[in-house]
């Protein structure tokens, strides 16, 4: 398989080689939420893309930026048909995601999975939270240290900016751990599966993009108390005498309210 696509280093490539934690990662969907279509980002040789093919369940759609990949994949999965978008994930219109690339036109939710480049996967799950009520459930292959983080509870070094944010809209399962010599070439760290399943907060009870600021602002300088980070002068409420990583969500919420309103509700 491997001779016919190069993996390419400035896109981040490591092509999985390991069958069976392909089957096991495509059958960390868990199916319960209301989608028909799956959205793989980076398929590269096909191998999820192969199991995601033999499920009735969906429809499965590619998302692959590699012209090399592409012409693999089409050679070699003719089933896919024309449900290959050779683009940029990050730069995919969400909203022309499907447009004329399916005779039935898919249902407005869509589970995304993949082994996900790790100099992107970050900024793919931000982009999952600009569409966070398209997306009820994420399955990825991210960098150990990266899906740790993203699994993290409050007052643990490796909790940040993406703890808060991806917790507040998505339950967080640290699945399982990959060994560095499954893949081609083997990556100079290991890897893990996460799952990452809708809750039922539909918004935030206050202002969500001010959400953001204080939580990107807390964490920027997260060796100082909030207050100070802030630079929010009421010292009425302890939170602010903590730092971002002893906060929970439902801390920052209330931050966000104080900062709204000068009082936390």
């Amino acid at each position: 398989m491997y001779p016919f696509v190069f993996p390419k280093k400035h896109l981040g490539q490591h092509f999985l080689r390991d069958e069976n934690i392909a089957k096991k990662i495509v059958n960390s969907l868990s199916g319960k939420n209301n989608y028909k279509t799956v959205v793989e980002v980076g398929a590269g040789t096909g191998v999820l893309t192969k199991y995601l093919l033999q499920e009735n369940g969906f429809e499965t759609f590619v998302v692959e930026i590699d012209k090399e990949s592409v012409a693999f994949l089409k050679k070699n999965f003719p089933d896919l048909n024309d449900r290959i978008i050779e683009k940029d994930f990050l730069e995919v219109d969400i909203k022309k995601l499907f447009q004329q690339k399916s005779q039935t036109l898919p249902t407005e939710n869509f589970a995304v999975i993949g082994n996900f480049p790790y100099n992107i996967s970050s900024q793919i799950l931000f982009k999952v939270l600009e569409h966070r009520n398209q997306i009820p459930e994420v399955v990825g292959m991210f960098q150990k240290e990266v899906a740790k983080r993203i699994a993290s509870p409050p007052g643990n070094k490796t909790y940040g900016i993406l703890s808060v944010l991806m917790q507040a809209y998505y339950k967080i399962e640290y699945l399982f751990t990959v060994h560095e010599n499954v893949f081609y070439p083997p990556p100079k760290v290991k890897s893990a599966v996460i799952r990452l399943t809708r809750n039922d907060v539909t918004k935030l009870n206050c202002d969500e993009e001010l959400f953001f600021k204080v939580v990107k602002t807390g964490f920027n300088q997260r060796r100082k108390i909030l207050q100070n980070a802030l630079n929010f002068k009421s010292q009425k409420n302890e939170v602010l005498k903590k730092r971002a990583e002893q906060l929970s969500v439902n801390d920052f919420v209330c931050l966000t309210k104080m900062i709204e309103n000068s009082s936390c509700v």
